[in-house]
């Protein structure tokens, strides 16, 4: 086929060999196409071989729709968002949909975001992810009137796609009890929020199966943030005697300000100290020491939200609340046994 030649829908019939309304209606998302999984499956992968693109203007007269979702974090510079953005953007264009990126500052909340996305025909659907309380965030995402789901979070059986950081919380305290540490802090999140309060549930879990007392004194809240996590550790450091031999970041954001406030201390991680994170990303092995991480599917989420909520738009009937589990621990330089004199 020549270069110059754009690729259509006949081509992509053709070589599925079915006529073109019917490649039109599996390659348009309709739900409840009475076809073969076979002659689907021969459809999906001509559009691949041809690197098909449907026309979206077209379509959109068509369909009265944008064929775009709007997607709102929190935060720019968190490798969570970062790389749930990533998995949402590659989804969303199999199924040829674009993304919409917007910021909504968790510090000052600007109930009209959702509205604006969805005004004026912007995009079909949102995706949330957000640090607002529950009842505020439900209440602005239905004020829209269009599909939506969370990401990062659940709140009840709103349509969402979360993080099981709980367990995620729980491996990563039980590989620093592995290591022989008794005496074990945790910088956590938001307290008030679902991943905060599901991360001090797995903490307090894996130290209670280890027949050791939860110590509310070790608990430090502090947000999602390079500051945050720094002053959540200056203040351990500060009131506690003796001093914690290891440390559970609730992300990978607040543990590398805990490291930072460490060297500012003079303390050694991990000799003195070690630190483990919840997510991992690139960043993490840049840090020094790099840094032990507990995985977790970030890309996967965002991917599992932006086909969730598709399926939502195009009025499918999917299973609405998912909880994707984490993926192991990245063990790196930041954990350790702890010092001989700690016992």
């Amino acid at each position: 086929m020549s270069r110059d030649h754009r690729v259509s829908l006949k081509d992509v019939a053709k070589l599925a060999g079915v006529d073109v309304s019917t490649a039109s209606r599996i390659l348009g998302g309709k739900p409840g196409q009475r076809i073969s999984e076979e002659a689907r499956a021969r459809i999906l992968e001509a559009a691949k071989t041809l690197q098909y693109q449907p026309n979206a203007l077209a379509r959109a007269l068509r369909t009265a729709r944008t064929f775009t979702l709007g997607l709102v974090v929190p935060q720019f510079d968190n490798p969570v968002f970062s790389l749930a953005i990533r998995g949402a953007e590659a989804a969303a264009a199999r199924r040829g949909y674009s993304i919409l990126i917007a910021h909504r500052d968790p510090d000052h909340i600007d109930a009209g975001t959702y509205e604006r996305l969805a005004g004026a025909h912007r995009v079909d659907g949102l995706l949330a992810a957000s640090l607002d309380d529950d009842r505020n965030l439900i209440e602005d995402l239905k004020a829209a009137q269009i599909p939506f789901v969370l990401m990062n979070r659940s709140v009840g059986t709103s349509p969402s796609v979360a993080l099981d950081t709980e367990s995620a919380a729980r491996i990563g305290v039980e590989h620093l009890l592995a290591l022989g540490h008794r005496r074990v802090a945790h910088i956590a999140g938001r307290l008030e929020g679902f991943n905060g309060q599901a991360r001090l549930a797995g903490y307090y879990g894996a130290l209670q199966a280890a027949g050791l007392p939860a110590d509310p004194s070790l608990v430090e809240p502090a947000g999602y943030s390079v500051e945050g996590g720094a002053e959540a550790m200056r203040r351990l450091l500060t009131r506690c005697a003796p001093l914690p031999t290891a440390v559970l970041a609730a992300t990978l954001v607040s543990a590398t300000g805990a490291i930072a406030a460490l060297h500012e201390a003079g303390i050694s991680v991990p000799r003195q100290i070690s630190v483990i994170a919840i997510h991992d990303a690139p960043i993490a092995a840049m840090v020094y020491p790099a840094l032990t991480t507990v995985r977790t599917p970030l890309e996967a989420m965002g991917a599992s939200a932006a086909e969730l909520l598709i399926d939502l738009i195009e009025g499918g009937t999917p299973e609405a609340v998912r909880l994707l589990p984490p993926s192991g621990l990245s063990i790196r330089k930041s954990t350790a046994p702890p010092p001989l004199d700690s016992a």
